[in-house]
């Protein structure tokens, strides 16, 4: 009986050993790592790990891009009964220095020269970190404690099968496996504790709800740190047998999509958006026959997906019509787009427009989105193929038990809820009460069961007025309006509501064309300006209470970012960054009053 995610990993080595298992293409060209030699190189990571001291319960904290090393060496560390934990590839010196620091880690694998610089910066005020190993190709350094990946490999060849087998057989599902360190958009990071049972049922039951097998592909371009990516692209492969490639390159995302041609792929809504800003720009560029072929196609598709969506098998009449759409229109946009076999797209990580999932449906490419966060291991409910309701993040998971509390938190309980919060009891006391994990999530389900997210209890903004108000609805809204990139809503201890707009680049590009506007100013452009009021007054407003009503604004002239700390590394917004770092922009949009 299959009691961790090694057990796997050996199953599929010893089954279908020669299979591929995972892709890379550091050096331009794909190399391919089989499912045996995948094991075998985790088993050569778990030796030298053995051999630098490694105990049960230890940290290997891991800095670098979606990579075979990445995942090699969290299960090497795995297997032995070590811990993995990553480190965002965005983090600085410091918040390296704490990650490695709190979790007491003495050996730390890294990607690059430029991240061994920042360790360094910070190595002195480390007493566990031990050694750090850089990824193949990486180079080396003068300082003994920095080796190399091969060196460090071979360095572990003299422990025997049966000393590292024994580790193995040791390993308990209750063990804990993973820490998984929150993105910090309030406070310092808590390291989350995920045990070989979470990871391994949660695994099975999100793959199994969409059939995963080992024809499958997906691509790895979200940061491994992150509990969605490690599910989708090293829990899930492990325990289906499906290829992954990696995308070690986000900025190469579109060439690895076309390249890769993913059958599942995962995505936040951020890239969602960006996908449909270029696509819609393409659409726009039809005209005559083409323009309204296109039309009548995305029509076709609208209605044929919102059959699927309903649990209704879409009629002859209405097949025919998606198939010969399908065939003339979509299966292009689709091959452009690298997703010609794709079959399952989610959305996930923080909240997608309804409005966003409606256009893709509209081009025969539903996407199901779902919700969860770290501490129950990623999914907590999820909409299906066949069970997908817009507006809302699903059903509850399997097993997974999900209820509102009075207060209208989201509570859920189940194998897939975390261990605790490493070091933080208190922490983990407020989180946990009586098996139920507190989400921080305040929510409502329907009487089919679906969830929907109203917002963070964190995140109420409470008016002077007293009015307790839930930003989300309003953000997802103003995200609707067609050159909006990331809206930020304001109005703590104020009188009414206002919005930091940035502008989404291909869309604000088109815009300026247009218009014959300079995009180097657009953000102060008269034109833009009377646009947006435009549209939220149209658009956003008549959709919320009064008290809820955006009444001014002001553009950024640039996107929010992770350089520019602004947005977590999966591009959730910091909001308490926002806030500081555009106090001044903020009190002179009250200052001109409401004009909305």
């Amino acid at each position: 009986m299959t009691t961790t995610i090694i057990d796997h990993l050996e199953r599929h080595a010893a089954a279908t050993g020669g299979r591929a298992a995972l892709h890379d293409k550091l050096n331009g060209t794909w190399r391919t790592t089989s499912w045996k030699e995948y094991n075998d190189l985790t088993r050569r990571a778990g030796r030298a790990m053995m051999a630098a001291g490694l105990g049960e319960g230890d940290v290997v904290t891991i800095l670098g891009a979606n990579r075979p090393e990445w995942v090699i060496s969290a299960l090497g560390a795995i297997r032995i009964g070590g811990i993995s934990a990553g480190v965002y590839t965005t983090c600085s010196a410091e918040e390296i220095g704490y990650i490695v620091g709190h979790s007491e880690s003495p050996i730390l694998v890294v990607e690059t020269q430029e991240q061994l610089g920042r360790v360094l910066e910070v190595w002195d005020e480390l007493p566990s970190l031990k050694k750090v190993v850089m990824m193949r190709g990486g180079g080396d350094h003068d300082d003994p404690r920095v080796v190399s990946w091969e060196d460090f490999l071979a360095s572990g060849d003299d422990i025997s099968d049966a000393d590292l087998d024994a580790r193995k057989d040791a390993l308990r599902p209750d063990q804990v496996a993973d820490f998984i360190y929150t993105s910090g958009t309030t406070g310092p990071p808590k390291a989350v504790m995920l045990t070989h049972e979470n990871l391994e049922w949660t695994g099975t039951q999100m793959g199994s709800q969409v059939d995963l097998g080992h024809e499958d592909v997906a691509l790895s371009y979200l940061p491994l740190s992150h509990i969605a990516e490690q599910m989708a692209s090293l829990i899930m492969p492990l325990i289906f047998g499906y290829e992954v490639y990696f995308c070690h390159d986000g900025l190469q995302l579109a060439e690895y999509l076309r390249e890769a041609r993913p059958t599942t792929f995962f995505g936040v809504p951020r890239v969602w958006e960006r996908f449909e800003a270029g696509i819609k720009g393409q659409l726009g560029e039809a005209t005559g026959a083409k323009a309204k072929i296109a039309s009548l196609a995305q029509g076709v598709a609208a209605k044929y997906i919102g059959e699927q969506n309903a649990g209704r098998t879409p009629n002859a009449v209405l097949s025919a019509q998606y198939n010969a759409a399908n065939k003339v229109v979509f299966s292009k946009i689709h091959a452009a787009l690298g997703f010609d076999r794709c079959r399952v797209f989610v959305s996930g990580a923080a909240p997608i427009p309804a409005a966003s999932l409606e256009f893709f449906a509209s081009i025969g490419i539903p996407i199901t989105e779902l919700y969860g966060q770290s501490e129950d291991s990623g999914p907590t409910t999820t909409n299906l193929p066949g069970a997908n309701r817009y507006g809302t993040v699903g059903r509850a998971v399997p097993g997974v038990e999900v209820k509102i509390a009075e207060d209208g938190e989201i509570l859920v309980r189940g194998k897939n809820v975390f261990a605790g919060y490493y070091k933080n009891q208190e922490a983990t006391d407020e989180t946990v009460i009586d098996g139920w994990l507190h989400s921080g999530d305040l929510g409502t389900i329907d009487d089919d069961g679906y969830l929907s997210i109203i917002g963070r209890k964190k995140d109420i903004i409470i008016t002077s007025g007293g009015k307790n108000i839930a930003p989300q609805n309003i953000e997802e809204a103003l995200a609707g309006i067609d050159i909006v990139g990331t809206p930020v809503v304001i109005g703590e201890k104020q009188r009414f509501l206002v919005a930091l707009l940035t502008l989404e680049p291909e869309a604000a590009s088109r815009f300026a064309e247009e218009h014959g506007i300079d995009t180097a100013t657009m953000h102060e452009d008269p034109k833009v300006r009377a646009h947006l009021e435009a549209a939220i007054t149209s658009q956003v407003n008549p959709l919320m209470a009064r008290v809820e009503h955006i009444r001014n604004f002001v553009v950024l002239p640039h996107e929010f970012s992770t350089d520019g700390g602004e947005l977590t590394p999966t591009f959730k917004v910091k909001r308490n960054v926002v806030n500081e770092k555009y106090a001044d922009e903020i009190s002179a949009v009250y200052e001109d009053g409401q004009v909305l």
